[in-house]
């Protein structure tokens, strides 16, 4: 599961049909209508939050509107209520690491899009998130090999 830090409008196709997935998925484990996933780290950001389903339905509203702008059919009935939400913390070394590894994938897979971005110095983050200081999240898998 990847739920990007970085705002939807940077990911391809494959990219945004995928984190709409995801996202709808995180939310039924939010809701805790699933038996896999409750402990994947990715979500524990929003766990963290006040309130943890509005955070992930208004997550979700952001990628439908991408998905909008696009011209892309994504079902607004799967929207839940946003309601007021506090944006999350995200520090400057996540989306720094999260914009590598999907220009990264984007180079690979859909060499258009990586043109389009690759000039892009300081990515936009996800409207649900503010930018912080600090360093690459705990609970990426990567950071964690590196430190053995």
């Amino acid at each position: 599961m990847r739920l990007w830090t970085l705002h939807p409008r940077y990911l391809d196709a494959q990219g945004l049909v995928a984190l709409w997935r995801e996202a709808l998925l995180a939310r039924e484990v939010l809701r805790g209508r699933t038996i896999g996933y409750r402990h994947h780290p990715q979500l524990a950001r929003f766990k963290a939050s006040a309130r943890p389903r509005s955070a992930i339905n208004a997550y979700l509203a952001s990628v439908h509107d991408e998905a909008v702008e696009r011209g892309y059919a994504f079902d607004r009935r799967k929207l839940g209520r946003t309601g007021a939400c506090e944006t999350i913390a995200a520090t400057d070394a996540q989306v720094a690491y999260e914009w590598q590894w999907l220009c990264a994938k984007l180079r690979a897979r859909s060499p258009a899009v990586y043109r389009r971005h690759r000039g892009v110095a300081h990515p936009a983050v996800h409207p649900l998130f503010h930018v912080v200081r600090g360093p690459v999240a705990d609970w990426e898998i990567a950071r964690q090999h590196a430190a053995r």
